[in-house]
């Protein structure tokens, strides 16, 4: 730990994180959410004012303080938020306690994220979904040639973001059936952009 992992990042995280080209994505994720609604890595709060409609209560996990202490202070709707300082690798919820669950560019930095996938399928009930938007490995050869060889050093600068996961096949192996997907570039550099935005539910 030191003074750019507990404080330099954090900012750095929350500035790279408002970009508006998100909002969008943001808008269309956060707005299938319902009723008892899990956000995994939560970060500074920038999706909370994005929560709209038939949503009873958010439960906002993220293990970094920092952040979550930035995430306290956003303005949002009425609905009832439930800050939680933990990791999702060991999600502290009863199983099948949650109807939504939400991970925005998220999937990328959790250490364990097969734990974590397996951790939501847990706490989610039977009819929930699992909602996603997420950036990782490309299909076109090239960028992945880029994205391979750039992850060790992105990584360690950017709180342990790895550019080449394999979203899709991540949640598939967890025992979720993706119900929709939509995949392609965002605007910027190849290697860091390539999206993933869709619903999955428990298989």
């Amino acid at each position: 730990m030191g003074i750019y992992s507990d404080v330099i990042l954090p900012k750095l995280c929350d500035l790279s994180m408002r970009n508006e080209r998100l909002h969008p994505y943001r808008e269309r994720v956060i707005g299938a959410a319902e009723g008892r609604v899990l956000e995994i890595g939560s970060g500074s709060g920038l999706n909370l004012p994005f929560y709209r409609g038939s949503i009873r209560e958010i439960l906002a996990l993220e293990p970094d303080p920092t952040l979550l202490a930035m995430a306290r202070r956003v303005p949002h709707s009425e609905m009832p938020v439930t800050f939680i300082e933990d990791s999702a690798e060991t999600i502290p919820l009863d199983d099948k306690s949650v109807d939504t669950v939400v991970t925005t560019w998220t999937l990328c930095t959790i250490p364990g994220s097969a734990a974590a996938l397996s951790e939501m399928r847990r706490v989610l009930r039977p009819d929930g979904k699992l909602l996603f938007v997420e950036h990782g490995l490309s299909p076109d050869r090239g960028v992945r040639w880029w994205q391979d060889h750039l992850t060790p050093i992105w990584r360690r600068i950017s709180g342990g973001c790895h550019l080449n996961r394999p979203i899709r096949s991540m949640i598939e192996a967890a025992g979720f059936q993706i119900d929709r997907i939509e995949t392609g570039y965002m605007q910027g550099p190849k290697p860091m952009t390539f999206t993933y935005e869709g619903s999955a539910r428990r298989n």
